[in-house]
């Protein structure tokens, strides 16, 4: 969603109920994610897994991360096993609270949850 204009965004997230969050925090948060996620995978999901890494580090919004946590969770479920995976993910996935409109993150998946 990186071709909206912020205008629009606001008015998006203002029609779901949500105020949008200011720029640095939205990129600083961006940030903090995608950095979340590639320190997750590590070396040994690096070397087995490149096209994830890539994915993720070139994602263009904190959207397009969003819907790389199932990449990544099959990363690391191939890596660690589907239990610490599953931990892993639920983790990550709170920090995308405050970011994202609520209708992303109100319902718990059977996948992530």
């Amino acid at each position: 969603m990186a071709w909206i204009t912020p205008s629009l965004r606001n008015s998006l997230y203002g029609l779901l109920g949500h105020a949008q969050p200011s720029e640095s925090l939205l990129d600083n948060r961006t940030e903090d994610i995608r950095e979340s996620m590639l320190d997750l995978l590590g070396d040994n999901g690096a070397r087995k897994h490149p096209n994830v890494i890539r994915r993720i580090r070139y994602a263009s919004d904190v959207h397009s991360l969003w819907y790389l946590r199932g990449d990544l969770m099959a990363v690391l479920a191939d890596v660690h096993g589907e239990a610490i995976a599953r931990r892993q993910v639920r983790k990550l996935t709170d920090m995308f609270r405050g970011v994202l409109p609520g209708a992303l993150t109100s319902r718990r998946s059977a996948l992530f949850g």
